[in-house]
């Protein structure tokens, strides 16, 4: 005997197709550059391809092929990770480890806002400055279509100027500094 299905489970399936499982799908140039206002420049990012480099510009860059996974990443860091569950883990712990060494001096990250992720956890536990977006971030497939994500995202910023990206990021978002003792201590720039 079937169970009844309750009238809003039909928006949990909906939530559930809509990931589409592709890791390529590129941050529209508006973000890139708010990050650039805050970093400066970008020497390295570590999950991107030929396609976004026309947009990020980072001095040095690693694709699926290449594996940024196991090469350091120096200087500033710009990172918009697969969002696969096999990957995303594994690109969050190498940025927190790259920045705790010192190799990565600031960095900037963008997810989605899966605050019940264990990856999430780890950002929260060692980012200087979050900003959740208002909104979400149309991101563009390799064939130009805009996505239509099912959440809003997150930035998370690792450096010594959290002041900076909160001037810079509320635009786009509500920027939060966690209690954490990873985050160094600083005012909001009003």
């Amino acid at each position: 005997m079937a169970l009844p299905t309750p009238a809003n489970d039909n928006n949990r399936a909906a939530y559930r197709t809509s990931f589409t499982g592709e890791n390529e799908w590129y941050t529209p140039a508006r973000y890139v550059e708010l990050a650039r206002r805050v970093l400066g420049t970008i020497d390295v990012d570590p999950a991107s391809n030929d396609i976004a480099q026309q947009t990020v510009c980072a001095a040095k860059y690693y694709t699926a092929e290449t594996n940024g996974l196991d090469k350091p990443w120096s200087g500033k860091v710009w990172m918009n990770p697969p969002f696969s569950r096999n990957l995303i883990g594994r690109f969050i712990d190498k940025i927190i480890e790259e920045y705790q060494s010192g190799r990565c001096t600031e960095a900037i990250v963008l997810t989605h806002n899966s605050t019940d992720t264990k990856w999430a956890a780890s950002l929260f536990e060692n980012a200087a400055a979050l900003c959740f977006t208002r909104g979400r971030v149309r991101f563009v497939s390799p064939k130009g279509k805009l996505a239509a994500p099912a959440m809003g995202q997150l930035f998370s910023y690792f450096g010594w100027r959290p002041d900076r990206f909160t001037s810079v990021f509320r635009e786009v978002g509500h920027v939060v500094t966690p209690a954490n003792d990873n985050a160094p201590a600083s005012t909001i720039a009003a």
